[in-house]
């Protein structure tokens, strides 16, 4: 029987992905360091600090590597950088083998922000030009992996609401084509609360 080329296609990606996929027990012994603020489950307990757990590993490896760039890089951070700088390439694949594997941790979304929230994550706001989060972050709001798009499901609504500012400020770039900045310059600091909160109890 001959199988229609989208088979195919899923077929030989599922084949590179576990050929090039990191060691997820080696990833839980190096991860070691990263407990103390991600958490030993890889939710971590400040909501400033994103939880990993449940992350696409392709994203995890792509944001480690724009950290080990520092100062030159387009995703700075000081703690990050001197982390990600002792990591080598089989270390990073491995440790974002390890936090994808491990379950998503769902928070609650405050009702106060439920409509609003939901309002823009599904439908954008059309008068100023901003495209719904579902069009790239999905439905449930899991991402792409394929396509390096983050999953947001039950992750911390301060972390987002910090990660979107620092997109409309610019002062992080490491969006593909300025995605994640087109969209932010436009929103309010309102829009980016509620999406935030939204964010945090969908599953």
């Amino acid at each position: 029987m001959k199988l229609p080329h989208y088979f195919i296609m899923i077929y030989f990606t599922s084949i590179l992905s576990s050929a090039f996929a990191g060691d997820i027990e080696k990833g839980k012994e190096k991860s070691a360091t990263c407990a103390a603020c991600h958490g030993s489950a890889g939710v971590s307990i400040n909501p400033e600090w994103p939880k990993l757990a449940g992350q696409h590993a392709k994203y995890l490896e792509t944001q480690l590597y724009e950290f080990q760039k520092g100062p030159d890089g387009t995703r700075n951070n000081a703690i990050m950088y001197g982390i990600a700088l002792a990591l080598s390439k089989e270390d990073i694949e491995d440790i974002s083998a390890y936090y994808a594997s491990l379950d998503v941790s769902i928070g609650l979304t405050d009702d106060a922000y439920l409509k609003d929230g939901q309002n823009i994550y599904r439908g954008g706001n059309m008068e100023y030009k901003i495209q719904a989060c579902m069009a790239c972050h999905g439905p449930n709001g899991q991402g792409n992996s394929l396509a390096g798009i983050p999953s947001l499901s039950g992750q911390h609504s301060e972390y987002i609401y910090q990660q979107l500012k620092k997109f409309q400020s610019t002062d992080r770039a490491n969006d593909y084509n300025k995605m994640m900045r087109n969209i932010a310059s436009r929103m309010s600091d309102k829009e980016m609360k509620a999406v935030a909160k939204y964010l945090e109890g969908l599953y």
